[in-house]
């Protein structure tokens, strides 16, 4: 019988995750990335106080139709009189969670693909990374108009779509570190002790193979929220009455001559958040040391 001594991994070269201090000392160098955590905080609490602090609602029309930017509208109003700086507020909101959820998603699926394609090998790896190869062959974008065109408009729709567009880039990295890791002796040496594949994968490998799929999902954030954009401007992603950001452009596009205010703010809105968000990604693919990672 096992005691709870032999449950424990034995020592060996494992990877070693970077310390705290090393990833404070990269941050407190990094202006760039100490700019995205300001920047991107700021947006964070403006989508989390929206409902506090937007001066109208989102959709509220009224006859000052085009208004420029005034004290009763500091970011003046749209072509229906709807107060931008409440849209743009109000779109944060979905636009983030658009960005977070898509990320979750297509981490969760693309990981465990990889994950086992990886750790298994043989017909298990050429299914799944043939798979991973045609869609690899298109590119993200296309694969969420191709899916939103399919499936319908709609917010649910937009996510999956976008999620699964970016499936291929986390399965790629988890089955690259894996099959590195699992020829590494902590992970024998699990095996050895009679430890099952599953917690093989969940608790030894997978710890270990975190530093680039963190990064990946960093910056993914950022090109999800401008999938997400792309396709509500082009009239594929949420419903009209949903104020978002791509879709604030969409409505004011044809106004922009007269107005410019229009594409000025929820066009800065988008660079802000997506520029904010990388400096942050590449902050900590300093601090976590995956430049070499094959990503």
């Amino acid at each position: 019988m096992m005691t709870d001594a032999t449950l424990e991994p034995i020592p060996a070269d494992i990877p070693q995750a970077p310390k705290r201090s090393r990833m404070r000392s990269v941050f407190s160098k990094d202006r760039k990335a100490q700019f995205g955590i300001i920047v991107l905080g700021l947006f964070i609490l403006g989508a989390l106080l929206a409902p506090l602090i937007a001066p109208y609602d989102p959709n509220e029309m009224t006859l000052d139709m085009m208004g420029s930017p005034s004290g009763e509208h500091i970011l003046g109003t749209d072509d229906l009189g709807r107060d931008l700086f409440s849209r743009i507020l109000w779109g944060t909101q979905i636009s983030l969670f658009v960005g977070v959820a898509t990320v979750a998603i297509s981490l969760f699926f693309g990981v465990l693909l990889g994950v086992l394609a990886g750790y298994y090998g043989g017909w298990i790896d050429m299914i799944i990374m043939r798979y991973i190869d045609l869609q690899w062959a298109f590119p993200n974008f296309i694969i969420a108009v191709y899916l939103v065109a399919v499936f319908g408009t709609g917010l649910l729709n937009v996510i999956v779509a976008i999620a699964l567009a970016f499936l291929d880039d986390f399965a790629r990295i988890a089955r690259s570190m894996v099959l590195t890791l699992k020829e590494e002796q902590f992970v024998d040496a699990a095996r050895v002790q009679g430890f099952s594949d599953i917690r093989i994968m969940v608790f030894h490998i997978l710890p270990n193979a975190m530093a680039p799929i963190i990064v990946q999902a960093t910056v993914s954030v950022s090109y999800a929220i401008l999938g997400e954009a792309s396709l509500s401007f082009l009239g594929l992603g949420v419903s009209a009455d949903t104020p978002t950001w791509g879709l604030i452009l969409a409505d004011g596009r044809s106004f922009i001559s007269q107005a410019w205010w229009l594409g000025v703010y929820p066009g800065l809105a988008i660079m802000l958040v997506v520029l904010s968000i990388n400096f942050i990604g590449d902050a900590l693919r300093d601090a976590l040391d995956v430049r070499d990672a094959d990503i």
